[in-house]
């Protein structure tokens, strides 16, 4: 699927060139600042899709430091790649795809890296029917992102890179350093790709794979490293779980919004859960499971439909109850006990109705 790919609006979730496809095209349109070769748009103009800009209608996609904005933006405009590390649900995702749709228009090129992935998955692959019946042609060529981003002067997206094997990894070692991509196979000109204007990768991984494959040290001098950090306060991740939770329930076929004291409950619940304090700064136990942002949008996803599809309604915090149990005994049998214990010991010191309700439903809780 392409930028330009009309079936892409009807996708679950579209790529953030078609989601946004209206503020790039005004983003452009009034873009007189000087851009690096091959950009769609210029640093200020990629800031301001990527940040917001509220005077011209721009919303903000990504809530976090706005340094590491600049930074990225910077380090792509060099011959550096730039990998994003951090923790699970930081949206280390989400910002290379919004860069790369700020950068190239098409943040498609993506390449997702796993122990099976292989080198012709990132490089290029053949038609063998084409190979068997020709021999090495340029028509039998199957080219994959990384060819594909480098021919046509683009940003490639490399997910959890560090999932993937060592050799596997350094194949980007002579196209991040020298540009080129060779092709052996291939006679004469064709044997080479050299990169056009406007290439370049971004790479993420997650702190919590560090050591699955660790990087080599000559490919890590090929990137500007920078770290995605969860996001610092209450209200801000609140609002952004509001935000994002309405926008899928919406796609769903939700007719009500999230109700605002159930949210507050649940990203609060998130919050001490992650970081193992309360709001008070008491020592709790926290939990070895992922609990992220983007897991307490999802979680909050899940509390709107439960409450609407079965009740007819927005969802309250028994729904909380009965929706957390999947996210939190994932990696740690414990943790669904220390959950327990969260909502018998924690929840009922606390006031308010939807707390009351959060602690009156913990017999919900599986086991």
């Amino acid at each position: 699927m392409t930028a330009l790919d009309p079936t892409a609006e009807r996708a679950q979730r579209p790529p953030a060139e078609v989601r946004y496809a209206d503020e790039l095209a005004k983003l452009a349109a009034d873009d007189t600042d000087p851009r690096p070769p091959g950009w769609a748009l210029s640093l200020r103009a990629a800031r301001r899709f990527i940040l917001g800009d509220p005077a011209a209608g721009i919303r903000r996609k990504f809530v976090g430091d706005p340094s590491l904005i600049d930074r990225a933006l910077v380090a792509l405009a060099t011959s550096r790649g730039l990998m994003l590390v951090g923790e699970p649900g930081t949206a280390k995702s989400l910002l290379s795809e919004l860069l790369a749709a700020a950068i190239s228009g098409d943040s498609t090129l993506t390449i997702q890296g796993g122990a099976a992935t292989t080198e012709d998955q990132i490089r290029y692959s053949w038609n063998y029917a084409l190979l068997v019946a020709d021999g090495p042609s340029p028509r039998a060529l199957v080219p994959a992102p990384l060819l594909r981003g480098m021919a046509q002067g683009r940003v490639v997206r490399f997910e959890e890179i560090t999932r993937c094997p060592l050799e596997v990894q350094d194949c980007l070692l002579s196209p991040l350093s020298d540009r080129v991509l060779a092709v052996p196979e291939l006679p004469g000109a064709d044997a080479m790709v050299f990169a056009r204007e406007g290439f370049n990768v971004i790479a993420t991984a997650n702190t919590r794979d560090r050591g699955v494959n660790e990087m080599s040290a000559a490919l890590k001098r090929r990137f500007n490293f920078e770290t995605v950090f969860p996001i610092p306060d209450l209200g801000t991740e609140l609002e952004l779980v509001e935000a994002e939770a309405g926008e899928l329930l919406r796609r769903s076929g939700v007719a009500v919004p999230p109700r605002r004291d159930v949210l507050e409950v649940l990203v609060t619940t998130f919050r001490e859960l992650r970081t193992g304090l309360t709001e008070r700064g008491d020592a709790m136990e926290r939990l070895s499971s992922v609990m992220s942002t983007a897991e307490a949008v999802s979680v909050a996803h899940a509390v709107g439909l439960r409450g609407w599809f079965l009740r007819g309604e927005a969802g309250d915090a028994a729904d909380v109850v009965a929706c957390l149990a999947g996210t939190a005994a994932k990696d740690d049998a414990e943790d669904l006990a220390r959950l327990r214990r969260y909502l018998e010991q924690q929840v009922s010191r606390r006031s308010g109705a939807q707390w009351r309700a959060l602690h009156d439903a913990r017999h919900l809780l599986p086991g």
